[in-house]
């Protein structure tokens, strides 16, 4: 991938990707549905609408890098939230690999959750 600054954004880099607009905004969709499918089994709300997703990066040879969180460092389902996070995205048509790294800075709180989230788990 190059960086590229534009004049609107000088303080910003922009990054520029050899997969057509088009085609990465299909991706993106798709991944977001996939992390979607995937849920905290002791939380009735999927990793994304409850925040644990930090960052998605879409690689030229659409390989994703995934960096997410843990409602806890001690959460229960810690060894198994990373491989369905991984085989949920990589079911997604056009990605070649897929990376998950787990993070804890910053360390996830109820400020993250979506609006959808907080209905669901009554947090209003």
């Amino acid at each position: 991938m190059t960086e590229t600054k534009t004049t609107e954004q000088a303080n910003a880099p922009q990054i520029k990707s050899s997969i057509a607009e088009a085609e990465l905004e299909r991706l993106t969709d798709s991944i977001v549905s996939a992390l979607k499918t995937v849920y905290d089994p002791e939380i009735p709300v999927d990793i994304y609408e409850l925040g644990l997703i930090y960052k998605v990066d879409i690689a030229d040879d659409r390989t994703v890098a995934v960096e997410m969180t843990l409602t806890t460092p001690n959460c229960p389902a810690a060894a198994e939230l990373p491989g369905m996070v991984e085989s949920a995205v990589a079911s997604v048509p056009g990605i070649s690999d897929v990376k998950v790294d787990i993070t804890f800075d910053p360390p996830w709180d109820q400020g993250r959750m979506s609006e959808e989230a907080r209905a669901t788990l009554n947090l209003w």
